[in-house]
């Protein structure tokens, strides 16, 4: 028997007086508070509807920054306009802008000059810069009051960076606060032509000196962030122009103390401006823009058929950065590793194609080795003789005085005999990190406790890369039967604790046999072929002007380009 009949209400009925069925007021009452209360529940669940779809949508917030190549010219200029205007139709775009390409090696060339006094190449070197850049402002910006107040902007940092050089050519000293000031120019030029550029092309955007952003420490040429401050005056300078669509143009590489004082965070440091950025406005994505396709298995000009890889993690990109490919700088990831901020490497001049992305795991079921690298540019020093076995504070001795001239330690290795100590820096600080060893151990080296301390500049370090390889069985058995059938002799081998990296010292002149045996052997190219496809989002990197290396081709880079 239905409730109907029972007569009990129907869910949301509310009923008055009689339910026998007659024809009362009562009964005509009940059907109408009922139909009343539908369409008030319609009309709510439209208001709610309507609401909802009123309220503003979060758009993403995404750095993107842009290297030397991606800036090095009007034309070039004009990918990155490209870039940042469809983004920032999309999403709150902030940039990232290194200097244009080779200019702030330039301005390191005119400080070194300087100091030596040679007032006639200083100025030779300043005027060349100012026809460069004065060439892309008449290119990019037309004659107007904008134009001409960019070019007083520019001249004026022309002339700071002028007058900084003079005063070094007075001194002969180029203390490192000045270098820094006097490096950090091409940043701070490039910037205001980007954002002008931009503004031209309908794109509202602001330059801002990350001076005004970055608060670091004093260590001059390498300065850390602190990134309390630093996330404060992002969040205080940046958000309001994000919510009022501008896009900040942000000079790259610099800082400042929080007296104010100038530093520069290293050569590369564009890279890490960018992701200390994304994770001061918790970015949802950093893009690199550079000019390769990606992370590469190899290096490309070593290895035919080195490939793009897809998607790697963070401390694969770590090891890779650390051990030579220049696609990335070494601190890049820092940043953004507690936040899991995503950072993609993309290609301004290939923009269609989808590049790396970096994450935090790399993707699924992505163990075993992912890409090869390597650095021909270092020496293999060797601490040894029998009377080191009873010398307990002979690793202490060697380290701690490594470590105040300052070099990098890239590799350790020590025989199970403990006779040899063997470890690998870079080139350019091996010759003074063998005489600092050998004054330090100068009384065991006379009473043969410590038989010699030798120099190696003949060898390299092939780096194998990919997460979880020791949980894999026969991974490295597999690498040296590859290396063994080409011939290729091992002077030391190490194995990271990260399981993540299993590194080689051979001759340099077997490096190139070395990178092609692996690859090969764990068919590299077929493996990671595939393309990612583009994030939702668009997901999409450099200030890397690298020095010049000791001799062509002792650089392995996992990339062909480094801005």
């Amino acid at each position: 028997m239905g409730n109907s009949q029972l007569g009990i209400p129907a869910s949301g009925e509310r009923t008055v007086g009689s339910s026998n069925g007659d024809h009362s007021p009562f009964s005509l009452g009940s059907t109408v508070v009922k139909r009343a209360g539908i369409l008030q529940e319609e009309s709510i669940r439209s208001m709610l509807d309507r609401r909802r779809t009123e309220r503003p949508r979060r758009k993403p917030i995404r750095v993107m920054k842009f290297g030397g190549t991606s800036v090095g010219d009007a034309s070039r200029i004009r990918k990155v306009i490209e870039i940042s205007r469809e983004a920032s139709d999309e999403d709150h775009v902030l940039v990232v802008v290194s200097a244009m390409s080779g200019v702030t090696n330039k301005l390191i060339e005119a400080a070194t000059q300087s100091e030596a006094g040679e007032r006639a190449q200083v100025a030779m070197i300043f005027e060349e810069l100012r026809k460069q850049h004065d060439a892309a402002v008449t290119a990019l910006i037309h004659p107007s009051a904008e134009r001409r107040r960019l070019a007083q902007r520019m001249h004026a940092v022309f002339d700071e960076g002028d007058h900084l050089c003079q005063g070094t050519i007075l001194l002969r000293e180029l203390t490192l606060r000045a270098r820094d000031s006097i490096s950090s120019l091409g940043e701070r030029l490039s910037a205001p032509l980007l954002a002008a550029a931009l503004a031209e092309h309908g794109v509202v955007s602001e330059a801002i000196e990350a001076t005004e952003l970055f608060v670091t420490d004093s260590c001059h040429g390498a300065a850390e962030p602190r990134m309390d401050l630093t996330r404060e005056r992002c969040q205080a300078r940046l958000r309001p122009l994000l919510q009022q669509g501008i896009v900040p143009v942000v000079t790259g590489f610099i800082g400042a103390t929080e007296e104010g004082v100038l530093t520069t965070l290293g050569r590369g440091g564009s890279d890490y401006s960018a992701t200390i950025l994304g994770s001061a406005v918790d970015a949802d994505e950093v893009i690199i823009w550079t000019d390769v396709d990606g992370v590469l298995t190899a290096d490309p000009r070593l290895v035919l058929g080195a490939s793009t890889i897809p998607e790697i993690s963070y401390l694969e990109a770590a090891e890779l950065a650390y051990f030579g490919a220049k696609v990335l700088h070494p601190k890049t990831l820092r940043p953004v590793m507690q936040s899991e901020i995503p950072v993609w490497i993309r290609n301004t001049f290939a923009p269609e194609l989808s590049g790396t992305k970096i994450t935090p795991a790399g993707p699924p079921n992505g163990g075993g080795v992912k890409a090869l690298t390597a650095i021909g540019d270092v020496a293999l020093i060797t601490v040894g003789g029998p009377g080191i076995v009873g010398m307990r504070d002979v690793l202490g001795r060697t380290f701690t005085t490594t470590a105040a001239v300052p070099a990098d330690v890239l590799l350790i290795s020590q025989s199970s005999s403990q006779n040899d100590i063997c470890f690998v820096v870079p080139f350019a600080v091996a010759k003074s990190t063998v005489e600092a060893l050998r004054r330090e151990f100068r009384q065991d080296l006379v009473h043969e406790k410590v038989e010699h301390i030798t120099l190696d500049t003949t060898i390299a370090i092939v780096a194998v890369v990919g997460e979880g390889m020791r949980g894999i069985p026969g991974i490295v058995g597999r690498i040296l039967s590859a290396l063994g059938r080409e011939s290729v002799s091992i002077i030391a081998i190490a194995q990271g604790s990260s399981e993540c990296n299993v590194s080689l010292v051979v001759g340099q002149k077997d490096m190139k046999a070395a990178l092609l045996a692996v690859h090969q052997e764990f068919q590299l190219a077929s493996v990671n072929a595939k393309a990612l496809p583009l994030s939702s989002t668009h997901s999409t990197i450099d200030h890397a002007e690298s020095s010049p290396t000791r001799r062509p081709g002792m650089a392995a880079e996992l990339a062909q380009g480094m801005d």
